[in-house]
């Protein structure tokens, strides 16, 4: 299954409209190398479909991450910035020195979510983190 078609199924099995609007900028997100803010992603589909609005970018984002599609973190920029996500979640370590960012893999916050459940009955949703810090280059130079 392509990933378009796979984004229009899970797009109809939530009940919503598969609209040309909606397909180009979840694909847009989708194919990008990164995370993209709001205005990045509606610049890129106004290559192709010039005619869209910022409120139709915010919206479809809006929906996506409800859908669990993409994440919307800040990463230490005045804008906040997507992903797609999908089904591999993952986080970031962000050095606050050098700006270096890392991936960080999910089984890292796993024993988290189980211990906020069994001690607090708390389901967290720990999709996607920024933690920021000092990278191992960074602290050696801090000493």
């Amino acid at each position: 299954m392509s990933c378009e078609t796979e984004t229009a199924t899970t797009l109809k099995d939530a009940g919503q409209k598969v609209t040309p609007q909606r397909m180009i900028i979840l694909s847009s997100v989708r194919h990008a190398r990164g995370h993209l803010t709001a205005s990045q992603i509606l610049e890129e589909v106004r290559h192709s479909y010039p005619y869209v609005d910022a409120s139709t970018v915010y919206r479809t984002l809006a929906s996506a991450r409800v859908l669990k599609l993409v994440n919307e973190t800040n990463m230490g920029s005045d804008d906040n910035q997507f992903e797609w996500i999908g089904k591999e979640r993952h986080h970031h370590l962000i050095c606050r020195s050098c700006g270096e960012v890392t991936s960080l893999d999910n089984s890292y916050l796993d024993g988290l979510a189980s211990t906020l459940l069994e001690d607090h009955r708390f389901q967290a949703d720990l999709d996607h983190f920024a933690i920021f810090g000092v990278c191992k280059g960074c602290a050696g130079k801090e000493r």
